[in-house]
């Protein structure tokens, strides 16, 4: 129970010190004296404004949830959600399978039916080329080609018993981002938006921080609102030169000219909305120029990464050729997270084709995969360190996920060993870290070979409820009424992994 003689104590000094006359300001307002005080005006309106900012921003507005967050006392509040483009190897990185040693460069035995895979190449059996040892207290399996994130083993939650639905690059990332195969789905940082809501007024709820190199294949339809409202559509920025474009205006504005504007145009959109009725994208873009005006002073602060210190740039790898562009993204990340922005979504990987700029090892797995790991592995454990450090981990979610595996054996048109591995949606892994979790824990498995989960089977369903119910909402009620339908992030289906949890 609190010692604070006073319940409402930080709202009255709050209150107290932009309301009070001056020869009051040290003076002691008891309970009685306090509501008295708020009753008669100003500081009702000053009081109220801070209780708004404790209640989700959605409450009581028409299209938003009926049943709003939490349901339940949340383990974490924020977010940060790692997604690697192109079906990062589990066999190579998270899933140790030394059968493979045993049977590499042998046919793949009969094991049922014929394995679907992408391009239908069913080449030799390869063991992994990278070595595995057991890392931490806990004794994690983890390859070389994650060093660094090695070094972080006994953060680590991971689950090793992933199924997808679809082998098809772009229908799997769909669906590992909105629990569907098809376009037009709210992903998981607009559902928890629309749940949520901002912890900030000058931030948006959902950030998006794109691959350095180029964004993933269909860009922005990768942090769609959906059907949602329109303002809980993700809002990428970039670590490097300005955070967002067309922020700023191009010339110096004085003061009165600025807000003369502002107003203009806030009144010419007030009348085009009332002359054409509700719409939902016009009134998203009109809160969208008044979030704009906001952000043009807390962006430029919260991306101003040269405030932070030589040490802290050196922990992310920021200033070294290979990452230099992921540890900027990991570091803005971290600073938008305690700045209050709900959920941060980092892409590694970008749109396919030729050169790869992605995980879509097909020809050599082992080059593919050197390369971008490279890029990810000590900015991502430095994201881990720094966030356990400044006591973030305590209440953030760390999600590391791809759209699906690659397979055991090697993609081969004529069945030999070769050094590339195909799609495999049957099993792969994926992790978790931070608030409400076992640390240094592999749940589930594949089997011996590494191609289909066999125990403690996890659909995209199973992840995303869980991830909604470590940040207090239950995966049921979180519903949006579209097309005749009371839509949900896991559809129909789904549960919480609970033997994941602390």
């Amino acid at each position: 129970m609190s010692t604070d003689p006073h319940p409402f104590s930080p709202c009255v000094a709050a209150v107290r010190t932009t309301a009070l006359p001056p020869e009051d300001d040290a003076a002691v307002v008891d309970r009685r004296g306090f509501f008295n005080w708020v009753s008669a005006g100003l500081g009702t309106a000053a009081l109220y404004s801070l209780l708004a900012r404790e209640r989700p921003v959605h409450a009581h507005v028409p299209g938003e949830a009926e049943d709003p967050p939490p349901h339940h006392p949340p383990r974490a509040v924020r977010a940060v959600h790692v997604f690697l483009c192109g079906g990062l190897s589990h066999i190579d990185s998270f899933d140790y399978r030394p059968e493979l040693e045993r049977y590499h460069g042998q046919p793949l035995p009969v094991q049922g039916e014929k394995p679907d895979v992408f391009f239908g190449q069913i080449g030799l059996l390869r063991a992994s080329d990278f070595a595995y040892s057991q890392r931490g207290a806990s004794g994690l399996w983890i390859s070389e080609l994650f060093p660094h994130l090695a070094e972080r083993a006994d953060e680590l939650t991971i689950i090793r018993s992933m199924v997808a639905e679809t082998s098809n690059h772009t229908p799997a990332t769909f669906q590992a981002n909105t629990g569907f195969r098809l376009n037009g789905f709210p992903v998981l940082g607009s559902w928890l938006s629309f749940g949520l809501g901002a912890e900030s007024d000058d931030l948006p709820a959902y950030v998006v921080l794109p691959d350095a190199r180029g964004k993933p294949a269909g860009g922005s339809i990768n942090w769609s609102n959906g059907f949602l409202p329109a303002r809980h559509q993700g809002v990428p920025l970039a670590s490097r030169g300005p955070a967002i474009r067309n922020l700023q205006p191009t010339e110096p504005l004085s003061a009165a000219l600025e807000q003369q504007s502002r107003a203009l145009l806030e009144a010419l959109n007030r009348r085009h909305l009332q002359e054409r009725g509700t719409s939902d994208v016009l009134a998203a873009r009109i809160k969208s120029y008044e979030l704009a005006a906001r952000m043009q002073l807390a962006v430029p602060e919260a991306a101003d990464l040269e405030a932070e210190t030589a040490q802290t740039h050196s922990l992310y790898g920021i200033g070294q050729a290979d990452t230099d562009d992921f540890g900027r993204s990991c570091l803005l990340a971290r600073r938008l997270l305690e700045r209050g922005v709900r959920f941060v979504q980092l892409f590694s990987g970008g749109a396919f084709g030729s050169p790869r700029i992605n995980w879509d090892g097909h020809e050599d797995v082992k080059e593919n995969h050197t390369r971008e790991a490279r890029r990810i592995d000590q900015p991502l454990a430095g994201l881990l360190a720094d966030l356990r450090q400044r006591g973030l981990l305590d209440d953030t979610l760390v999600i590391f996920s791809t759209e699906f595996g690659r397979t055991p054996f090697t993609q081969s048109a004529d069945g030999t060993l070769g050094a590339g591995r195909d799609h495999n949606q049957y099993g792969f892994s994926t992790w978790l870290a931070g608030a409400g979790l076992r640390h240094g824990l592999a749940h589930g498995s594949t089997d011996p070979l590494g191609l289909k989960a066999v125990e403690n089977v996890v659909t995209w369903h199973d992840f995303h409820a869980t991830i909604l119910h470590l940040l207090g909402i239950d995966h049921e009620r979180l519903t949006f009424y579209h097309n005749g339908i009371r839509r949900r992030l896991t559809n129909v289906h789904g549960h919480v992994i609970r033997e994941i949890l602390a």
